[in-house]
Order: structure tokens, then C-alpha cells, then sequence
């Protein structure tokens, strides 16, 4: 569905941002894009639906080139969520933030009705509805700005820095909106620096440095793997660091969750006491 093309990406100062990127993404693909600060991730993302263009090769969403496609004409096709929720802020309430994406793309008004409910009522901001967007708190902003994005429904979600400011009942919500995305066939790409929110989803995992992709798997293949995040100054998730230190006990280095992990500790214990 998203295909990248040997792309570059300089910016008017000279930086290059993206260095030589290929890469295909199917549809109702999870997508983690990780690395640190600079490495490329927010740049990628802004190529998906034209907000910038390559200086050099090519980016294809269903088959339309992005440089011969307006944002608008994208938009339809690739919902993006920045990592500053305000910047997609201007309207006087948040029932009109909701709406106005809606109304623009010609939806009836009882259709927009409809959805800006759903919306609401599904990031829990109903009773936020005739508030101004600017007076809700960093978490509140941010599940606005993914409520405009899924009033639409769109094709693609692409989400920079989705976790930044949530707490752990909103990032459980968060993990459970993608999971059902994907059961809709919907392809979800994440910009993240949260390696435990990215390692319970367990998606496929994209690491960046300075540009370059320099690793891509599954989250096993490149989380299980010490030296890759790190590379990319990432901390491995804690309950890969855990299980890696509890194999003299017989456990394998994994992602399950901490839950598994716990049950099969006490099943590991069980047996060393049986015996002794």
C-alpha cells in the first residue's frame, strides 16, 4: 500500500533527513518507527500524506506518486496525528475541531453529527465538547487530535508520539484502539520513543538513525536483540532486560506479558524446589 523509493529529504537549511530510504509497508500493517531525536522518524511520517516531498526518489500511497497529489487530495487516504497536538487546532470548541475535517470532506450533517459523537464519547472528551481545544490538558490534546484523525476513518493512521502525555489507562485504551484498527484493515504507523508501549503491541518494528533505516523486524527480532536499540540509544524494554537475566532459571529472553512472565517464574521455582 505505502511504498518508499530510494528517498531523500534535505530541508531548505541542508540538513538531510532521510538518506536513501526504501521500504514497503502493506495494508492493515503495524509499524513502529523508532530511534532517537533526529534520526528521521516525524520527517517519514510527513511523507506519507504530502506535507513534504522528496528532494529525491519517490513515495507511492496506492499507487499515487505523493508529488503529484495535494495534501487534501491525501489526506482522504492517510490520517495524520502530530506530536504537537495544537498545531491542528483552530476552531473555537472541540465539537468543532471534530467536525470541521468532516464538513470539508462533504459528509452530510447528520453523518457528521454521528461520527463527532462516536469520536468523543470513544477518547472520552464528550464533556469536553463545547470547551475550547486550547484549554484541555497535554493528555486531553492529544486524544483530541486522534479523535479528528478517526472521525474520518482513514485508510492509513499515521501517530507521532501517540503515548506523550497519557497515563497508563489511556495508553491501555490507545493499544486496544490500533488492535481494533487492525482488525478493520486499517495500516497503523507509529513514531515512538515508548519501548514498553511499542513492546506489548508487538508490531513490526522500523530503526532509524540519522536518516537511515538501520533495522527492520518484528518487535522478538529487534527488541530480544540487546545491541540494536541500543545502537539506536534505546533502552530495551524492561521485560526483555528481565527475562535475558532470569535465564539461569530457564526462562527465555521474551516479550510476553509480565503476567506470563510471572506464572512462568513461579512454574521455573516450583521445579528447583521439587528437586532439591
Amino acid at each position: 500500500m505505502i511504498s518508499f523509493e530510494e528517498v531523500e529529504y534535505v530541508y531548505p537549511n541542508g540538513v538531510k533527513a532521510l538518506d536513501n530510504i526504501s521500504l514497503r509497508i502493506g495494508r492493515g500493517e503495524i509499524v513502529a518507527l523508532m530511534g532517537e531525536n533526529g534520526s528521521g522518524k516525524t520527517t517519514l511520517l510527513k511523507h506519507l500524506n504530502g506535507l513534504l516531498k522528496p528532494t529525491r526518489g519517490r513515495v507511492l500511497v496506492d499507487g499515487v506518486d505523493t508529488r503529484s497529489a495535494t495534501v487534501a487530495e491525501l489526506a482522504r487516504k492517510v490520517g495524520l496525528v502530530f506530536q504537537n497536538a495544537e498545531s491542528m487546532f483552530f476552531s473555537s470548541t472541540v465539537w468543532e475541531e471534530v467536525a470541521f475535517a468532516l464538513r470539508n470532506f462533504g459528509y452530510e450533517e447528520s453523518v457528521v453529527r454521528r461520527r463527532v459523537e462516536w469520536a468523543l464519547n470513544f477518547m472520552e472528551l464528550m464533556d469536553y465538547a463545547e470547551s475550547s481545544p486550547f484549554l484541555l490538558s497535554g493528555g486531553e490534546k492529544k486524544r483530541l487530535a486522534l479523535a479528528i484523525v478517526l472521525a474520518w476513518s482513514p485508510e492509513v493512521i499515521a501517530l507521532d508520539e501517540p503515548t506523550t502525555g497519557q497515563d497508563q489507562l489511556q495508553k491501555e485504551k490507545l493499544m486496544q484502539m490500533i488492535k481494533l484498527l487492525r482488525e478493520q484493515d486499517r495500516t497503523i504507523i507509529i513514531s515512538s520513543h515508548d519501548v514498553e508501549f511499542i513492546a506489548q503491541l508487538k508490531p513490526r518494528i522500523i530503526l532509524m538513525k540519522r536518516g537511515r533505516i538501520v533495522a527492520d523486524g518484528s518487535a522478538d527480532e529487534i527488541f530480544l536483540n540487546e545491541d540494536l536499540p541500543l545502537s539506536c540509544n534505546l533502552l530495551p524494554p524492561q521485560i526483555a532486560s528481565l527475562t535475558r537475566e532470569l535465564s539461569f532459571l530457564g526462562l527465555k529472553p521474551s516479550l510476553k506479558h509480565p503476567q506470563e512472565v510471572a506464572e512462568e517464574l513461579l512454574d521455573a521455582l516450583s521445579k528447583i524446589l521439587h528437586k532439591s
